[in-house]
């Protein structure tokens, strides 16, 4: 019904996570109606993404292409006996939009989730263990999501490090009732995180 090259831009709009074929309609017909220019410019950038981004063979988080190591990691004002362990590069932006973290990071890449093929061994976890001795790490603070597999993996890392460092100091963020939320809109989960993390007055 609609022409070849429209189809085309819908189908692949339609592979990205969250893009229904209604939405991928709309898009792909505003890009056709919008200046050539913001398509060219969409297409560059793409072209661009796999060449122009790598992982930190440290830390794992997102880098330049022509960078050695994440700036949150070569940064001499950072903690490097601190490291902060999360499941994916987005995640430390999220940490350092408030401004309160002056540690270093872990990206493992993922959560442990048999279901989905995620195995230990396909995280970062081993590269974690080196780096808690070469760094003579004093704290690590797990940021995992708190899901079934954040929580699975969190006692996993918590596991492998206590092996080879039962002294080393490890934490988890806190978890429980954001601020401007009523009790009764609360879910279990967030309700039993807050009874567990409660502080004293």
């Amino acid at each position: 019904m609609l022409p070849k090259a429209l189809e085309n831009v819908i189908e692949a709009l339609g592979m990205l996570p969250g893009v229904g074929p209604r939405t991928a309609e709309r898009y792909a017909y505003y890009l056709f109606r919008s200046n050539p220019k913001l398509s060219d410019n969409i297409a560059d950038a793409l072209n661009y993404l796999h060449s122009g981004v790598k992982l930190c063979p440290v830390t794992f988080a997102l880098i330049d292409a022509d960078e050695n190591c994440s700036k949150y990691y070569a940064d001499p004002e950072r903690d490097k006996t601190t490291i902060l362990v999360v499941e994916e590069p987005l995640d430390i932006y999220a940490i350092e939009q408030t401004h309160g973290y002056k540690g270093t990071y872990h990206v493992l890449g993922g959560a442990v989730s048999p279901i989905d093929g995620i195995t230990p061994d396909k995280l970062h976890l081993k590269e974690l263990v080196e780096r808690v001795e070469k760094d003579k790490v004093k704290e690590v603070i797990i940021a995992t999501n708190p899901s079934v597999e954040g929580e699975s993996t969190a006692l996993l890392i918590e596991k492998m490090l206590h092996e080879k460092n039962p002294e080393l100091k490890l934490t988890r963020l806190a978890r429980g009732l954001p601020l401007g939320v009523d009790l009764s809109y609360a879910d279990q989960i967030t309700l039993s995180a807050a009874l567990e993390n409660r502080t004293k007055l």
